[in-house]
């Protein structure tokens, strides 16, 4: 007799009693007009609006403070809520920011008066849950960097300017130079712009770890010059630069604000452990930013394979040095929308998959989970054999959820990264594999024989 499958047992939620708050207040935002509510108990007029400048949102908050407000709710409405935030917490308030998802179920007709209204009445009874918000030191951070990434992708327009501009004239940089914005070629196009056009002489600025021939070089340097074209590519280029430089500044505003964030260890005393021979050593004058993620994590998650230095950054500017916030590991990928998220209703499962999220954060992860398709450690085992099994799109999910966990794990306990951790999961997993081959081999017909860690197969 087949065994049946045994579901695991449902856990029950745990839910909790709701508090009533009378000091708390809604705000819903718009770029004009502001409406704020409070208890009836506290003002003859509990609802009021109110201006979108600096001084409205003073107002808002004296007229808060004398009605008794301590806690106020708010939706997370473009960056419109962040000057009225900034205020409300300079004012000493708590302030919960919900998610929209949180709050569209609400009955009724949907107005400006009544969000406000359901948003006090919500909150006031504590059905509402504030989004995480890091430090005001992370924010600051996380502005700059998302900043930089900005400048980053116009740069990349420019380039692409530049590489058109060079199709169009028939340079074929492209086939000869692995990068056009490297030493040799940004030299050819600045003789080119200067008015150099013999292939031999722009051929001669090649740099010595060029690997194509001369030959080949003034080949793809016979172009068709014209004028329309030269001034485009002119100006694409200093376009570049100066967004380089821009990144450049960032880069130096960037260090010194990480500069001023209170380390875990001192990597003078204690030095970070070698970097892995995937990473690319950072060169003289360079930002360092391994070094300060090591003293403020206390741990060099780079040691974690397939995580680099940028993909720890987006979680120092995202999250900040602290996971407080989070219980658990399970959370933590939670918040960054890495975990199922299904929807059952009568004892069906109607719905499964993670929910749509532009967190940055699982971005990161999953564009790191994306290298360990060739990894030889644990978790790009683990990728695979998840990859064979759901196809690469979950595969990167999953394999971004542990990364989630692992990283987790590591800050919060202060631990550096160790591979032999996994050893017993992976002889859990070889384990759960010769079953699989033994059930096979029963049904058909054989006996699967387990001989000194290797398997024979008896007929």
């Amino acid at each position: 007799m087949a065994k049946t499958k045994q579901r695991r047992k449902a856990k029950p939620a745990k839910m909790s009693a709701p508090t009533v708050r009378r000091d708390a207040a809604g705000v819903d935002i718009s770029p004009t007009v502001m409406y704020v509510a409070v208890g009836p108990e506290q003002d003859p007029e509990p609802v009021r609006s109110f201006g979108s400048f600096t001084c409205d949102l003073y107002r808002i908050a004296e007229w808060l403070k004398s009605c008794g407000v301590r806690t106020v709710a708010m939706e997370s409405t473009g960056v419109y809520w962040i000057p009225l935030y900034q205020v409300l917490e300079e004012q000493g308030m708590e302030v919960c920011l919900v998610n929209a998802r949180h709050f569209k179920n609400v009955p009724g007709r949907k107005t400006d008066v009544q969000d406000c209204q359901w948003l006090q009445y919500l909150h006031s009874v504590g059905l509402l849950r504030a989004s995480f918000r890091p430090p005001a030191e992370v924010c600051a951070l996380r502005t700059l960097w998302r900043h930089r990434r900005g400048i980053v992708e116009a740069a990349s327009e420019h380039i692409q300017h530049m590489q058109k501009a060079l199709d169009q004239m028939n340079v074929q940089l492209h086939h000869v130079l692995s990068d056009v914005t490297g030493v040799t070629g940004l030299a050819m196009i600045d003789a080119i712009l200067a008015g150099e056009r013999d292939p031999r002489k722009l051929a001669g600025l090649r740099d010595k770890r060029v690997r194509a021939s001369e030959e080949k070089i003034v080949k793809a340097l016979e172009g068709d010059y014209r004028e329309e074209h030269l001034f485009t590519l002119k100006q694409s280029l200093e376009a570049y630069r100066y967004c380089q430089r821009q990144i450049g500044e960032c880069d130096a505003e960037i260090e010194r604000r990480v500069g001023v964030f209170e380390g875990k260890v001192d990597p003078e005393s204690k030095p970070p452990p070698p970097e892995r021979k995937t990473s690319r050593p950072t060169k003289q004058g360079e930002f360092d930013m391994r070094r300060h993620h090591y003293r403020v994590f206390g741990v060099d998650l780079t040691q974690i394979p397939s995580i680099r230095t940028a993909t720890v950054q987006v979680l120092l500017t995202e999250v900040g040095p602290n996971f407080q916030k989070f219980p658990d590991g399970g959370q933590f990928a939670s918040w960054m929308t890495l975990c199922p998220h299904n929807d059952v209703t009568g004892g069906r499962v109607m719905k499964t998959g993670t929910k749509k999220s532009a967190n940055r954060t699982a971005q990161a992860l999953r564009m790191a989970a994306e290298s360990l398709c060739r990894d030889q450690s644990y978790l790009g085992v683990y990728y695979r054999r998840k990859r064979a099994h759901i196809g690469a799109p979950k595969a990167l999910t999953a394999a971004a959820h542990k990364l989630a966990r692992v990283i987790y794990a590591l800050v919060t306990t202060g631990r550096e990264y160790d591979e032999s951790v996994f050893l017993q999961a992976e002889k859990r997993e070889r384990e759960r594999a010769f079953k699989r081959l033994q059930r096979q081999a029963r049904q058909a017909g054989y006996q699967l024989v387990k001989n000194s860690g290797a398997s024979e197969v008896v007929s």
